[in-house]
């Protein structure tokens, strides 16, 4: 079982940052690929950006050059650095680790971007 914890939501400007953090309550060593997503009211659940264990990463369209997602072994957490956020980017935000073939996911942290 592993428990995935979200922090550093919250509100913000257009244009502002914000950065997300995921703790894991297991070495992410093994962690094939940790990722985030979002989902907006009354939209579908998205991705975001993920990470692969060597480091290998792919994002949305919507936040290339924009957002940067990494990951820390030794302090089992991964990162989602978000700038030039846009009011579209307001959604609640998601972690997510595949270990295993069993997909772990966090509780969610709200990014509220004002306009």
């Amino acid at each position: 079982q592993v428990q995935l914890v979200e922090s550093g939501g919250g509100l913000v400007q257009a244009g502002g940052s914000l950065r997300l953090s995921c703790a894991a309550s297991i070495s992410i060593f093994s962690i094939n690929r940790m990722g985030w997503y979002r989902q907006a009211p009354g939209k579908q659940r998205e991705l975001v950006a993920s990470i692969t264990s060597i480091g290998r990463t792919n994002y949305a369209d919507s936040v290339k050059g924009r957002f940067t997602i990494s990951r820390d072994n030794a302090k089992k957490t991964g990162y989602l650095q978000m700038n030039s956020l846009k009011p579209e980017d307001t959604a609640i935000y998601y972690c997510n680790a595949d270990l295993w073939g069993i997909t772990y996911w966090g509780q969610g942290t709200q990014v509220t971007v004002s306009s």
